[in-house]
Order: structure tokens, then sequence, then C-alpha cells
């Protein structure tokens, strides 16, 4: 045949005569199905066949003359003139001997699956699916094609696609020569997804690049929903790394609205497909199961790795799958290399710097080191957090975990109270927007629609100035930048910026925070999942029951999210270390959990109370604790994620230590068995004085300068009227951190701080490093800042 070429004979290097489309669907029929990638037999009609029609017709002096010399900016223009290309060659017919090629491949194909089949039939362009221009979506594709007159008719429509106005803009912007590009057509068995599901999967996370997942999303019915983006699809994560070894790493799952599923026409309508509204039953579960995930993400890496080996580098992929709903087969239906994040640059450094300075409204304590600027929001209640417009600078006297939702869409937080280690900062420097607390005045300063500006990258001082001023964003090129000796490790509590953040140069997480995972994606006190019939309020029961739905059990749920929150941070890292620091909240914060109030004691000081290790193995919490070593053991066993290590807080005695490892162990989690290390906080002076003795339950220690500073000074850390007092770089605060580096050399066991003070300090950083601490956790916006610092310590001491 001289205008079709079967998949089984064509190659990737084909594309100038098949497109992009098929010439990557032909080199999977031949090299993977035969590995178990499912490829649903077809062929292509070449690009030959295309200017076969043109030349034919008689109609390519009038296509030149309608191409030239107008301005594509001219949308009604452009409208008019693609609107008379696509009628020129819908209107030619097709030759006889091309007509007489695509109906005998047709009918073979029909041999193969049973008389008039329905095919899908896809635009493939010879400009299409290159790795640096996908040109993805320009054409058409028309589903649920039976019998041969639909189908001739689909491919004068396919080739009238070539001029659909977007194609026509899109090669301009590429700089396409548009007769220097024809169109080929795939003609392939349908997928019966419209009795099942289909979607697109990515080999790379298409928000940071990051390149070791596997992104599948799915949604039900057939696939153009989800390729349109008319559907809010379920979405799952898959790591790469240990998915080749054998594990199960699906580390997220996005619960989709899926509301609604395109399905074939009915009867003999001239409307092949149509879309219908899901059962919300259907909506509430995900479209495919945990199994099937997997099996995609396989068969998407066989295709990478098999492409990334054609082109002799990393070659990321878009990838279409689709489930037939008869046999429950799962087929990939199209493969193209990525082209958005793939070719970005993610080694640079960002510095924020203000070029104006104004009048300074009021001032604070600076959390973040970065500028923002947006109309001021004063918000003086929780009851009125509905009021507040992402964009805005959030202005209030504290925060809690309740606000973290709001605080997730704002531009800057300011606070009247709190230090540097109180709510507002914390959660500010995860989120890595500016953040000045302890500002005493901020919400009478600053009114509602007030437009400041807040700049944190000043030095320790925050400020917050009226007006919007401008200012730049420098970046530093990281790529070949030397590692430090001493290990400069992260803090990291939001699986969201996971993925982000790991590209910064680091060797691990020091910090890995449970409790932001609890307050943002879970939302319940572990105890009220575990015992539901002691929650006393009502609407937080109807809360919890809405949350849970679609779980087996309510401890599930929390197992699961929590799971997968930590597995999210342990796989953007992996296989450098992450220790995690089981759940710390204060009785007072755990309170506020849905059913919290039900399940925790109230407290004058709950700062030193019943907190950390002491709630683990105590009746009013173990059973919450087992619940957490649940999802841990998840993160290890499931995923393959033996990085994570466990970390315990605020552990006063040894006795209690020994309490606490026998709860784990009950649990599944056994100090030395299957590589598992537990290391703890070094946080109390006891935990000093007595650190021969811990050593031999624990394997590392972390150093907590922030309640260390507390307990040795007797400051709260929270209160602002003594906030004057708090500070890490006393001599005796100091004497002990030295002490603890010292005890932990001398027993053979890791030493790490994760507190706060060498990120805001860089001469604590250099006292570390002249102590021979084993690592610093930094929070993400000063890791470089002190990474350097670090290194020149290093070069100065070895020229010396």
């Amino acid at each position: 045949m001289a205008y079709v070429r079967w998949f089984a004979d064509t190659t990737i290097d084909d594309v100038p005569l098949v497109g992009g489309k098929n010439a990557s669907l032909g080199e999977m029929y031949r090299e993977l199905r035969p590995l178990g990638v499912k490829i649903p037999n077809g062929f292509a009609v070449t690009a030959a066949a295309y200017w076969h029609l043109v030349r034919s017709a008689g109609i390519l002096p009038e296509m030149k003359r309608l191409l030239a010399d107008f301005a594509k900016e001219d949308v009604t223009d452009l409208a008019a003139r693609g609107r008379r290309l696509r009628e020129l060659i819908y209107g030619a017919p097709l030759p006889d001997d091309l007509a007489a090629e695509i109906v005998a491949a047709y009918r073979q194909l029909c041999a193969e699956y049973g008389d008039d089949c329905d095919v899908a039939v896809r635009s493939s362009a010879t400009a299409e699916d290159l790795p640096t221009a996908s040109f993805a979506g320009q054409q058409e594709t028309y589903l649920n094609i039976r019998g041969t007159v639909q189908l001739l008719d689909a491919c004068r429509r396919c080739f009238a696609s070539l001029f659909t106005d977007r194609a026509i803009s899109y090669r301009i912007d590429q700089g396409f020569d548009h007769f220097k590009v024809g169109l080929s057509i795939g003609i392939m068995k349908m997928v019966r997804s419209d009795l099942a599901a289909s979607g697109v999967i990515f080999t790379l996370d298409t928000e940071t690049g990051f390149r070791e997942t596997i992104l599948v999303t799915g949604a039900y019915g057939l696939g153009e929903n989800v390729v349109q983006g008319a559907v809010n699809p379920d979405e799952f994560t898959v790591l790469k790394p240990t998915l080749r070894q054998g594990f199960r790493p699906i580390v997220r799952r996005t619960l989709g609205a899926k509301k609604i599923r395109m399905i074939y026409g009915s009867g003999t309508s001239k409307v092949l497909t149509r879309n219908v509204e899901v059962p919300k039953a259907e909506r509430r579960r995900f479209c495919i199961s945990d199994d099937e995930v997997l099996a995609l993400a396989r068969a998407a890496l066989l295709i990478e790795e098999h492409y990334s080996r054609r082109a002799g580098h990393e070659m990321p992929m878009d990838i279409e799958w689709a489930k037939d709903g008869q046999s429950g087969e799962l087929f990939i239906v199209q493969a193209r290399p990525e082209t958005v994040q793939s070719q970005k640059r993610l080694d640079t450094l960002e510095t924020f710097v203000l070029e104006r300075k104004g009048e300074v409204l009021c001032s604070g304590t600076g959390v973040g080191e970065k500028i923002a600027a947006g109309p001021a929001r004063v918000i003086t209640d929780v009851q009125h957090l509905n009021e507040f417009r992402p964009g805005e600078v959030l202005v209030a006297d504290t925060t809690t975990p309740d606000w973290e939702p709001v605080m997730k869409t704002a531009a800057a937080v300011v606070t009247n109270r709190g230090g540097r280690t109180c709510h507002a900062a914390i959660v500010s420097r995860e989120l890595g927007i500016p953040s000045v607390v302890g500002t005493v005045n901020g919400t009478e300063r600053l009114a509602t629609g007030r437009p400041v500006t807040v700049c944190c990258a000043e030095g320790e001082i925050g400020k917050i100035y009226d007006g919007i001023l401008p200012f730049r964003v420098d970046r530093l090129d990281l790529a070949g930048m030397k590692r430090p000796r001493t290990k400069i490790m992260m803090n990291l509590g939001n699986p969201e910026e996971a993925f982000s953040l790991c590209r910064i140069p680091n060797d691990g997480v020091g910090l890995a925070r449970m409790e932001f995972i609890i307050t943002n994606h879970i939302k319940i006190h572990p105890m009220a999942l575990v015992h539901p019939e002691r929650v006393a309020d009502e609407g937080a029961r109807r809360e919890i029951d809405l949350l849970t739905a679609g779980s087996p059990d309510k401890p599930s749920f929390f197992v699961a999210k929590l799971a997968e929150g930590i597995g999210t941070i342990a796989a953007a890292f992996f296989p450098k270390p992450v220790i995690v620091r089981m759940s710390d909240f204060k009785t007072n914060e755990y309170a506020m959990l849905l059913g919290g109030r039900d399940f925790e004691p109230r407290e004058e000081n709950p700062m030193i109370g019943f907190r950390g290790a002491s709630r683990y193995y105590d009746e009013r919490y173990r059973e919450g604790f087992a619940l957490e070593c649940r999802a841990l053991l998840r993160v290890r066993r499931e995923m393959g994620l033996g990085n994570v290590i466990p970390m315990i807080p605020f552990c006063r005695r040894v006795e209690e230590a020994e309490k606490v490892l026998a709860e784990m162990a009950a649990n599944g989690l056994v100090r030395g068995e299957e590589g598992l290390e537990v290391y703890v906080m070094c946080e109390i002076p006891n935990n000093v004085i007595m650190i021969d003795e811990f050593s031999q339950l624990f394997d590392g220690f972390s150093i907590g300068s922030n309640d260390l500073t507390q307990l040795t000074l007797g400051v709260d850390r929270d209160s602002v009227l003594v906030a004057h007092v708090f500070d890490e770089r006393d001599p005796g605060v100091m004497r002990l951190i030295a002490e603890t580096v010292a005890g932990a050399r001398r027993n053979g066991r890791h030493s790490g701080i994760c507190g706060q003070a060498p990120s805001d300090y860089p001469e604590f950083a250099a006292f570390l490093v002249r102590e021979g601490i084993d690592s610093i956790s930094l929070n993400p916006d000063s890791l470089m800042k002190i990474s350097l610092r670090v290194l020149e310590m290093e070069a100065t001491a070895d020229r010396g």
C-alpha cells in the first residue's frame, strides 16, 4: 500500500512519514508490546496521503494565498482564513486509490477485532510530539467511528484540522512553515473506556519538574475529558526508584470530582460521543484501583526508559491510557515527550531585594527572607476567616493550626504576638511566604484594604511598608556548587512543597513535622477516629463522617493520609535520610482538631505539659500513637522508603524512652530490624546530662534549640513579654549544645540540630561547625546562605 503503514511496520524514525503520534504508537507496538505494554493495533494513513489529497484537488495555490500576509493577532481574520482553509480540505474528495487503501486496511483491522469494529481516528502532524514542541491538542480526534462511511468522513475532517485556528497560531509561534508540515492519521481499535476509565500519565511532577515520580491521572469514560481538562480527575503519585525495586510506592492520592463521563452516542445519532453525569457514589471512589495505578506506572516507566535509551538522555514522557470496560485490560494509546517542565532549569537560588523604601507602618521579627505585597486583611476572629481573599496580607493578633488553610493562600502574614518559633512563623516558613510576628500593634496600624509591602529581606527586623513598593529577585546558579563536609539538611513539614524544595542542594531532611500533615490533610484528632462514639459535638461527628467517607474504617483514614504525607516528603529526598518527628502537638493544639476537645485535658502551661514522648505510652493517647506507627510502617515496608528515620520528641527520662520504644516495637517498628534507626530530640537539659544512657537506646540526637533554650533559661518561648530574654546564643545554652555534640561523638551516635538558631544566626552555625556537629538542619529560605558560610569556614580551617 502506498498510503497506509501498519503500526507493526512503523518506528519512531518515521515521524516525517506518519507524524509523531503514529511513529510513537508504532515504536511501542513493535518494541514494548512484547514486554507487556498493551497497545491497540492500528495503522497510519501517511502524510503522503495528505499531500496527495491537496494536489489532486488543486487547492494548494489558494491555501498559500490564504496564509500569506496576515497577522495572527487579528483573531477575526485568523478565524475567517482558518475556516476557509478547513472548508477547502474537507470539501476535497478523497482520491479513489487513497480511499480504497483506507477501507482495505480498516477491514483487515476488523477481521482481527470483529465486523465493523469501532475505531479512534486521530490526527498526527509531522511536526508533532517533538521533544521541544508537542503540538498536543492542535488537531482533531474522532472517537467511536464505525463503518467505512464514518471512517472516510472522519479522515477528511482530520486532514482539515491541520488548519484549526490554534494550530495555525501555534505553528507561527514555533516558527514552523505551514507547507512543510503534513498530517498523518492514526486509525486504531477503540478501547472501550466509555465503560471504565482513562487518563494521562506524566513521568515527572508537572508542577515542579521533579523527575523521580510518575503522575497518573484518571476519570471515568473516554479520555477526551481528561485531556481537555473538562473534568477534575483522580491523581496518583508513584515513586520510580522503589517501584523498580518491586515496592508499591503510591505516595499520594487525590480524589477528583469526576462529575461527568464521556460515553458513546446512542443509536444511529450522528453525535458519536456524549457526556453524562457521574453518580455521586462513584465520584467518591477512585476510578481505578491501586493495582491498576501501579500497572500503569510500570508501563510508563518502561516507556520512559525505552525512549531515554533511544534519545541518549533522560526523556520524561506524556502518556495517554485507557481501560477497556469489557476485558478489564489497561492500554497505552499515546506517548510523547513532555515539553514544559523537562525544558526548565531547576538550579537557581532566589534572593529578594527591595528597590525603594517608604514609610514603615510597623515592624517586628522577620521570617522568611522574602518580600510580598498586597492589600491588608485584618482578621480579628477565626469566625471571619471566610472573608479572606487569596493574595491578601493576613493581619491577626496571632494564628493557630486551624488558620493554615487561609495562610496557604496569603501573600504574607503579620501578627501582633509571637516570636520566631511561634505558629505563624513556623507555618510561614514552610509555606515559603514572608511573615512579621510580634509587631504588638499590627492590627491597629494596618487597616483592611490598605496596600502594603511586607519585607523580611533586611535582616532580623521585618518591616511593613506603606504602599506597593518595587522589589527584584536575584537568582544564583547552583550548578556545580560544592557541598560542605558538614551535612546541611532541611526542615520541612508541608508535603506539597517537597518536590519543589528538594532541588535546593541538601543532604536530606533533618526535621519533617507530622503536625502539618495532621492539621492540613487529616484535620481529625486520632483518638476521635479510634473512638468516634466519644465525640460529643454532633457537628464534629458529621464532619468526621464526611472526611472519612470512602475509607475502610476511620483509623485507616488517618493511617493512609499520614503515610501519604510522610511518603511524599521521603520520596522527594530519596535515598537521603528523612528524619520524621512523631507528633508533637501540645494539648491546646490537639484540642483544636476535630473531636479533640473530648480527648484532651486542659493545662495551664501546655508547653511543658502532656506532650511528646509522655503521650505515646499513656492510655489517653497510646492508640493514637499506634496509628502514627502504622503510617510509618506503611511508608517503610509498602512504599520501600527505608530512608525514613522516626524521631521521638520531648523525651524527659530514660525510663520514658524505654516505654516508647516498646510501644513502637509492639506496632511493628523494631529498632535495628530492617535497618530501622530511631533518633531522639535533645531539647531537655536531662537529655544532655544523661546522654550516655540515652545513647544506649537511640541512634542519633537532634538538638531542638528552641525548647532547649526555653528550658535552660526558663523562658516561655511563645511569650512576647519576655521575648527579649530568649536567645539561643546564651553561653549556658551553647555549653549544653557543645556537650551534646561531644557526648554523641563519644557514644558513636549521630548529632544534628533542627532548631531555629542556625537559620537566624550565621555565627551560631559557625559555632556548630567548630564543635564538629554532624548535621545542621535549616529552613529552606536560609539553607543556601548557611551552606555557603559553612563552605567558607571549612576552607579557612583547611588552609589554617
